[in-house]
């Protein structure tokens, strides 16, 4: 029998509550004070009530085509995973980053235990994991970038979103630098991960966790197989994760054109550059999903670059509607149809079966 597991220190306890409470107090000051603040949500509600069946219809179209591009990058980075499995993983992931507390290490952890559930080797998902952890991040760290010197281009500067992408450049060159040396020879493989770990263990050990149960070696071993999949799919994985992500914001595009926000207003230059600072900073575990973090900056970046309050506000609620709703439902039904998923045990192509 094995022995229970310790129970939670009390310290870390305190810690969550913490941090539930603090997010708590975000959102409800997002929802109660500061959206008020910009337009009252009577004429929100106005502008909502004036869109037209088929406008409604472009928005069903926009988060459907959102939904299904969910999936591609995993089947990318993951091979053997078909489509069905991919868009239920992705699903419930997602869903569990915005209902549990801890965020994305509960996605990554929901991720995890679907995979071995369908027989997946740990190794081959944390390797699938890690690539596409890094991509996203590359993209996430280059959208704002891209938006600064499109709005160069237009003769527009932002101040905010001109710091955020010098800061967010120095980080993406020093990942692509760390992730380079990590790839380059097994040597530097090595060191580095010896180093990774240390650095790990030292932060872990301020919190009393720890240590980590990987090494140079591991990142060596991780090495190899990160190579052999990026020579065979690295050109399909950026384009996954590309598509992937300039869907959320064409989903963005759509909620403001339907809801009345011109081109005149806000240009689709503006509204990238916006929608990029903003993925950014609601990328940090703040809240989770970034709820109220991403609707003020979202609006105050919309309403600063000409658009009218009550339709910013308007368009970015049923984005983050739209963009979060709907996966929390398909993610809930996820949960009870993952472990009917059988695995495929002999060719890869021959199509998904369900346990009776």
């Amino acid at each position: 029998m094995e022995p229970a597991p310790p129970p939670a220190r009390p310290k870390t306890r305190l810690r969550k509550i913490v941090a539930a409470a603090i997010g708590l107090v975000a959102v409800a000051a997002t929802f109660l004070f500061v959206l008020p603040k910009i337009a009252n949500y009577g004429d929100v509600w106005d502008v909502v009530q004036e869109l037209s069946a088929a406008q409604v219809g472009v928005l069903v179209g926009a988060t459907l085509l959102n939904l299904v591009t969910f999936a591609p990058p995993w089947q990318a980075a993951l091979p053997g995973l078909g489509f069905i499995r991919a868009f239920v993983l992705t699903q419930t992931s997602t869903a569990a980053t915005y209902l549990a507390p801890g965020g994305a290490a509960v996605g990554i952890a929901t991720s995890y235990a679907m995979l071995r559930a369908w027989s997946f080797r740990g190794a081959r998902i944390g390797l699938a994991a890690a690539i596409l952890g890094a991509w996203n991040q590359f993209a996430l760290l280059t959208f704002p970038v891209v938006g600064v010197a499109l709005l160069a281009i237009t003769h527009e500067h932002n101040r905010l979103l001109e710091s955020v992408a010098l800061i967010g450049l120095a980080v993406f060159v020093g990942a692509v630098v760390l992730f380079a040396v990590g790839l380059w020879t097994s040597r530097l493989a090595r060191r580095l991960g010896d180093f990774l770990a240390r650095l790990a263990n030292r932060v872990l050990a301020l919190v009393r966790r720890g240590p980590v149960g990987w090494s140079g070696e591991s990142v060596v071993a991780l090495r190899s197989e990160a190579l052999d999949l990026l020579g065979r799919r690295w050109h399909v994985l950026t384009l996954a994760v590309l598509v992937g992500q300039l869907t959320v914001f064409l989903l963005l595009l759509t909620c403001l054109r339907t809801l009345g926000v011109s081109s005149q207003e806000v240009s689709v230059i503006e509204a990238f550059a916006g929608w990029s600072l903003v993925r950014l900073l609601g990328s940090l575990p703040i809240t989770p999903g970034g709820v109220g973090v991403v609707e003020v900056g979202l609006t105050g970046a919309l309403v600063g670059f000409g658009g009218d309050n009550a339709e910013v506000v308007a368009a970015v609620l049923v984005y983050r509607f739209l963009t979060i709703v709907p996966t929390l439902v398909l993610g809930v039904a996820g949960l009870g149809a993952w472990r009917r998923l059988r695995q495929r045990t002999g060719d890869p192509d021959q199509p998904l079966e369900l346990q009776p």
